[in-house]
């Protein structure tokens, strides 16, 4: 017996049709249009109705901080999975900067280890690099791993990669997808350093998009995709927070074929240098949170494929980890629970339509990485998706929160949108508030 999703809005590859879907097993075996005859089915397998709403792929978010091993006081892979879930995401792929950082194969297989025994989303883990261990990297299966990670700044502690050789390797060697964190460290301690000698410890946060500023986010995305042209290697640059970064990207290729790529987060999309009056160190991220006329490029760079997927970059810290003086308050925020209906905001506000949605945080990321089998809405693909309520009003509250580290840049923020349920693998694993925490989610593959 499977599982009938029916009368349901449902958004996938450009369009946007009355339908309902059959789930067997962990697959969609059929998509039926609302013409069609389901009566039969409908005797054959339990029937949930979705009254008119819609139904998106599940995202899928390649960038994420979920803090396991070493850094548990903050997150784990169980707690953030099941706030990604009930945001709609059905699978993450995580940063190597835990502790130990993951810069060894049986490091790396530790993660997913914990993945398997605990994530109730899907999941993947970027293996990280160092000024010295591109042997290592060199030996990660690109079937299993969804990339290699290279801090190329120091906004994550030991793993900045400043050596130019050790790049030059690295490009011309790894046959996997490289993605970067790109801004200068050179830069932002010559910034720094002014900023301190005026200020001292004490400077204030509307500072931070001129220590972390655009030059230095410029000038190390340019010299990554130098070298990725230099080497013709696959290159993804993580989170652009610069209108002049988008001048560095292409649009003339369909994606499938590009080999340089580019996300952008929800908070670039979201906030701008107006809301640390207000937000403070909560909206603190690496690369900073910049000018109102950057987010709305960043925006157009989107719609026109300049940019091609939307991730969050969730990096979950303590109240007393953000409250510190400037140079010492941490930098990232949770936001897998808010990503999708942030951007269903976007859609209410006329910015962004609900096909395009769906193309950026499910469909790219698959093209992108070479998911098999996930992130579009298929016959035979994992049965992976999101129901939303486009009319369901609702606030952020600590009441509400799953992250373990108990705050939200959103609190106090209302949405108009609310994620009803959310399938992983064909299994209701978020239904309306309630959780099934001993579902676990599994290893995706890539078509390499």
């Amino acid at each position: 017996m499977g599982i009938l999703l029916k009368n349901a809005q449902i958004v996938n590859e450009g369009k946007i049709f009355k339908g309902h879907i059959l789930i067997k097993g962990e697959r969609i075996a059929k998509i039926f249009t609302i013409e069609d005859d389901i009566s039969e089915i409908e005797k054959e397998n339990d029937t949930i109705n979705i009254h008119n709403n819609y139904i998106l792929p599940g995202v899928i978010d390649d960038q994420v901080h979920f803090r396991e091993p070493g850094l548990t006081h903050k997150a784990t892979i169980h707690t953030e999975s099941i706030a990604a879930v009930a945001g709609g995401i059905t699978s993450f792929m995580e940063m190597p900067n835990t502790i130990p950082n993951a810069l060894t194969q049986k490091l790396l297989q530790d993660k997913y280890d914990i993945a398997e025994k605990t994530s109730l989303a899907n999941y993947s883990f970027y293996m990280g690099v160092s000024n010295d261990n591109i042997d290592e990297v060199l030996k990660t299966n690109p079937t299993t791993v969804c990339g290699v990670k290279v801090f190329m700044g120091a906004s994550t502690g030991n793993m900045l990669v400043d050596n130019q050789k050790t790049l030059i390797e690295l490009f011309s060697k790894c046959q996997l997808l490289i993605a970067a964190h790109c801004e200068d460290e050179t830069t932002i301690r010559n910034n720094s350093a002014i900023y301190r000698e005026r200020y001292g410890e004490d400077v204030p946060i509307s500072y931070h998009p001129e220590i972390r500023s655009e030059e230095a986010c410029y000038k190390s995305s340019a010299n990554a995709i130098a070298l990725a042209k230099k080497f013709n290697t696959r290159f993804h640059l993580f989170h652009l927070s610069t209108a002049k970064e988008i001048n560095l990207l292409d649009n003339t290729i369909p994606l499938k074929e590009k080999r340089i790529t580019a996300e952008v987060c929800i908070h670039h999309l979201w906030f701008s240098d107006e809301d640390y009056e207000t937000k403070g160190a909560f909206i603190k991220w690496n690369p900073a949170v910049k000018k109102a006329s950057d987010r709305a490029a960043l925006l157009h760079g989107l719609l026109v494929d300049k940019i091609d997927v939307i991730a969050t970059d969730h990096a979950p810290h303590t109240v007393e980890e953000k409250l510190r003086t400037y140079f010492n308050a941490a930098s990232g925020g949770p936001m897998v629970q808010h990503a999708l209906v942030t951007m269903l905001e976007l859609y209410h506000n006329g910015k962004i339509s609900l096909e395009k949605i769906a193309e950026k945080m499910s469909h790219a990321v698959t093209d992108c990485f070479k998911i098999v089998d996930r992130g579009y809405l298929r016959e035979g693909y994992f049965a992976d998706l999101v129901v939303v309520d486009l009319g369901n009003p609702w606030t952020v509250e600590k009441e509400n929160l799953l992250y373990k580290c108990g705050w939200s840049p959103m609190e106090g923020q209302t949405f108009k949108s609310k994620v009803m349920q959310t399938f992983v693998n064909g299994h209701l694993v978020y239904n309306m508030g309630a959780i099934d925490e001993d579902f676990r989610g599994k290893r995706m593959s890539f078509d390499y």
